[in-house]
């Protein structure tokens, strides 16, 4: 069995980490991707690991649940987050990319490694043999009937927004302005995000303009259902649920002041690099469903954006994740074939960095598998062993994308009242119970060697 080469179904975060995991041990590796020759609703490259929403993979702080996760996937060798500290912008207290330096990075990295033998073509039948199922939210319907039918059961559907990109060059300033909230900077500049201050009146006619926009209509395959994934909201959405409602979410001004008048404005929008060369910047948290000509009339309503110059327009799309409580086993194998595993946000773990992870356990147990050993269930103690845990155990009725967060973990005890206090003493027992697992468990960390295959 071990012989036999390994099968991953798509080259996003997920199957290009799941890959990576897979060929470091030795085993063989088909790849297999559609694009160039089928593209999804959102792709828009043939690269791996293509990031079709956001820049960022989220805070860097181990008092944070994204930046634990991601330290636990570096003390496991991942691939993805190597490539993304390789390829890091200046974004405060958050771990940005240069979208196509981060591709350009794992592509390099797979297409180079000798186990892995990458083909350009749809997969539209589960294969017999060991399967890593990666094919992320927007699977092609072919793969997506075959899984359903396996599942005897109907898929569960949110829908995902991207939010505008806007050239540097076209930005003003005065009257925007460089500042991270509370000035948590990353020291490499006068500040990494602009922002664009508006009063109390410039923001009444901007909610008042979101919520008579016309949207754009769902394509057929999308209007069986409209239902909103909460983490993700179009801005248009948020606008719809109070005139503070945005005042109170992105366009919150706290920890910033405007240089002109040194006190805080009504509202801000914050733009955030998204580029290694600093030439592009996206609206972060401005993901919506708008008309494109809507899209360019309302933004240009915010002080400095009048003639910003647009380089990518928001959209929406389904997003496709099978119902894991009932499907799946902790392991992230299928309840009741050992050889075949699903990994990233097909599975309900919500965002880049959930996503890898997935990938990453899954690679590593199809390689334990293929060895004769047992496949790992991890800590509850880690945040990855906490997700997987809540994605295969959450109630089956009411089942939700989970994206990592503090309240996954077993309780402290004792207990610690203060927060801070508390997700850092969560992050010291998770990493604590990571380095006794991997010992147990004698796993051998991946070297970090992407960066010679790249070169």
């Amino acid at each position: 069995m071990s012989n036999q080469p390994v099968i991953v179904i798509g080259a996003g975060l997920a199957g290009s980490e799941a890959a990576w995991q897979l060929a470091n041990r030795g085993f063989t590796v088909h790849l297999y991707e559609m694009r160039p020759k089928r593209f999804t609703e959102a792709h828009q490259t043939d690269k791996f690991a293509e990031l079709v929403c956001s820049n960022s993979l989220g805070a860097r702080s181990l008092d944070r649940a994204m930046g634990l996760l991601k330290e636990e996937l570096r003390r496991l060798g991942s691939l993805i987050i190597e490539a993304a500290d390789a390829t890091a912008l200046p974004a405060g207290g958050a771990l940005a990319v240069g979208r196509e330096e981060f591709s350009d990075y794992v592509t390099q990295a797979i297409t180079h490694h000798p186990n892995i033998q990458v083909i350009r073509e749809e997969v539209t039948d589960i294969p017999s043999g060991p399967t890593i199922i990666a094919t992320g939210p927007l699977t092609s319907a072919p793969l997506a009937e075959r899984i359903r039918e396996l599942a005897g059961q109907d898929y569960l559907y949110f829908y995902d927004a991207l939010a505008p990109i806007v050239t540097l060059e076209s930005i003003k300033m005065p009257p925007c302005w460089r500042q991270s909230r509370y000035d948590r900077d990353s020291g490499e500049g006068e500040g990494d995000y602009i922002n664009c201050p508006l009063t109390e009146e410039e923001y009444r006619a901007f909610v008042k303009a979101l919520r008579e926009a016309e949207r754009i209509e769902l394509r057929p395959f999308e209007q069986d259902d409209e239902r909103f994934f909460e983490a993700c909201l179009p801005v248009e959405v948020l606008a719809m649920r109070g005139d503070d409602a945005l005042a109170f979410g992105p366009m919150r001004p706290v920890g910033l002041r405007d240089p002109r008048t040194g006190k805080r404005p009504f509202a801000v929008v914050q733009l955030r690099q998204d580029n290694l060369a600093g030439t592009l910047y996206n609206l972060v948290g401005f993901q919506t469903n708008i008309r494109w000509p809507e899209q360019r009339r309302i933004f240009r309503m915010i002080p400095g954006l009048e003639e910003a110059e647009f380089v990518r327009l928001g959209q929406m799309h389904r997003n496709t994740f099978i119902n894991s409580p009932v499907l799946l086993r902790p392991t992230l194998q299928w309840h009741d074939r050992d050889d075949l595993f699903f990994a990233g946000q097909i599975i309900g773990t919500e965002g880049y960095v959930g996503s890898t992870a997935g990938g990453l356990l899954a690679g590593l147990n199809m390689a334990r598998l293929l060895s004769d050993q047992n496949p790992l269930v991890m800590p509850r103690e880690t945040m990855m062993g906490a997700l997987f845990w809540y994605v295969t155990h959450a109630e089956p009725s009411a089942f939700q994308p989970m994206k990592a967060n503090f309240g996954l973990l077993p309780p402290l005890q004792p207990r610690v009242r203060r927060k801070r206090e508390r997700y850092r003493k969560y992050a010291e027992r998770a990493l604590l119970a990571l380095e006794r697992w991997i010992k147990e468990h004698g796993i051998e960390p991946i070297p970090r060697i992407a960066a010679s295959l790249v070169s």
